[in-house]
């Protein structure tokens, strides 16, 4: 079955979709997919509608009647993305799954009208979709993992584990969107063994202080990072936040590492010069990925060896050579996700397009061991075209 996933990360920055061809092993519930790589594009959202996708975010102020908007607006780009993929690639999905955007997301019981809640929000009409392309889709997915009592994320483990699990040698899969997450999966593992959960901030807080103080989107090919002082004080005064001590399983987003944080970390950095900050903010990420690790995966030296890194944060060879510093002391070969036959930057979306193939054989696809759920489940809802 050629399946087609939709992502669009907590960056914000478009749509990437890939096209993957699953098959089962046999009809069996707990028969073991397999994924071959087809096809992957990106589509960036139009300057205007990303604007409104970043205000929407952890808004205090939104507006009912734009999110509304938004909802069928960003369900149309998304149709729009998929058509001209199939029409590129000369193939065509037989079913959909698409993530949406995340407005808002908060894994943690907070307590709202005398309940204590856990809360989560994609938007993007997966009915739009659905009518626009002519087949099914699957979205909504995180809603049913929370349910079952979990975080709600980390989604793509079960991905990680079907790709990168191995009978000799254990693995790290990392990857770095506007979030971090990485996925442990111990040599000869069953799913019940695999850890994973978010790290910490990935490209959010580098592209947000980029954007304040130099009024980019990004920081190309990390020129600025590289040109640039790291200051050891701010990262440590940091690291001391209650988000990177807590225990996995474990979620953030742009809740505990956006506009706000952002402006936070700016101030801690006090009058130093602005090619400083940024550096420091990319040399957060790579230290906090390697602090989550130490701390909560590698036990001891040699238990993993290969560490997979996949995401947009890849393409930043300064915060690259700042992890493989970082990571020397573990031991770790660091290795791309194209290396096993999947493009990094098509890994999330050709994951959701893994979900919704179990989705629609009515397979569960959450991992448990990963989210924190009490139970496996069958993630998202279906859109008939």
């Amino acid at each position: 079955m050629i399946v087609a996933g939709v992502m669009s990360g907590t960056s914000a920055d478009g749509i990437n979709v890939a096209l993957v061809r699953v098959t089962a092993s046999s009809p069996h519930p707990t028969a073991t997919p397999s994924l071959h790589f087809l096809a992957h594009a990106e589509y960036p959202y139009p300057k205007q509608v990303r604007q409104a996708v970043l205000a929407a975010m952890n808004s205090t102020k939104a507006c009912v009647a734009n999110l509304a908007r938004l909802n069928f607006l960003l369900a149309e780009l998304y149709a729009d993305a998929l058509l001209a993929t199939q029409r590129r690639f000369h193939l065509k999905a037989e079913l959909v799954g698409c993530h949406g955007q995340t407005l808002y997301h908060q894994g943690e019981p907070a307590r709202f009208l005398g309940r204590k809640l856990a809360v989560t929000w994609q938007t993007g009409e997966g009915a739009v979709v659905a009518a626009r392309v002519g087949v099914p889709v699957v979205s909504d997915f995180r809603p049913a993992d929370m349910a079952a009592g979990s975080k709600g994320a980390p989604l793509v483990p079960f991905l990680d584990f079907l790709l990168y699990r191995d009978l000799h040698v254990g693995r790290i899969v990392q990857n770095i969107g506007g979030i971090a997450n990485c996925t442990a999966i111990p040599a000869n593992a069953s799913p019940n063994k695999v850890t994973a959960f978010d790290t910490g901030p990935g490209n959010m807080l580098i592209d947000a202080v980029t954007q304040q103080l130099f009024g980019k989107s990004y920081d190309r090919d990390g020129r600025l990072a590289n040109s640039g002082t790291v200051l050891d004080r701010v990262i440590g005064d940091v690291l001391r936040r209650p988000f990177f001590r807590r225990k996995p399983p474990k979620t953030a987003g742009r809740e505990e590492f956006g506009r706000e944080f952002a402006t936070q970390f700016i101030r801690r950095c006090g009058r130093a010069d602005k090619r400083d900050v940024v550096t420091t903010a990319t040399a957060l990420t790579a230290r906090s990925i390697a602090d989550a690790l130490q701390r909560f995966v590698v036990r001891r030296t040699g238990t993993y060896r290969d560490f997979i890194v996949s995401g947009g944060g890849t393409n930043n060879p300064t915060l690259m050579a700042m992890l493989a510093n970082e990571l020397q002391p573990l031991g770790l070969q660091i290795r791309s996700s194209d290396e096993f036959g999947l493009p990094s930057e098509a890994k999330e979306a050709a994951a959701f397009a893994l979900l919704a193939f179990q989705t629609w054989n009515r397979r569960p696809s959450n991992l448990p061991s990963a989210t924190g759920a009490k139970r496996p489940a069958i993630l998202g809802k279906i859109s008939y075209a």
